[in-house]
């Protein structure tokens, strides 16, 4: 995957949670095309719609949480890229999510380092 015109779907209940990650990815992937959803069944319609590179999802959000919106998204794509984004990352919710199809994890409060690491892991060199 090159990190030019990357698709990323960014899904959170919070707008500022939302644009705060688009701009620390802004930094990185300059480029890149965003596509924003406020809660779970809306990460999974806006997935099937645009087949995003990247999927950053919150645990805690309504309508369906990111554990379920991991599942319902892998199920149209196993091979999505999914990054759970949570401060409320408890082990169980992290494994939970993981075992969902979740690649990786971020912890809020956003880190600018972490943001780099995790995208240079999934873009870098495919």
């Amino acid at each position: 995957m090159d990190a030019s015109n990357l698709k990323i779907l960014i899904s959170d209940d919070s707008i500022l949670a939302r644009k705060q990650l688009k701009d620390v990815i802004s930094r990185t992937v300059s480029d890149a095309e965003f596509i924003e959803a406020s809660n779970g069944q809306e990460a999974i319609d806006k997935f099937q719609e645009n087949r995003p590179d990247l999927v950053f999802l919150d645990i805690v959000m309504p309508v369906k949480d990111g554990i379920a919106a991991t599942q319902g998204i892998m199920e149209i794509d196993s091979s999505a890229i999914i990054i759970i984004v949570s401060s409320v990352g408890t082990q169980s919710q992290l494994k939970a999510a993981i075992e969902a199809g979740a690649k990786d994890f971020i912890q809020k409060p956003i880190d600018h380092k972490q943001v780099d690491l995790v995208l240079s892991s999934h873009i870098g060199g495919k």
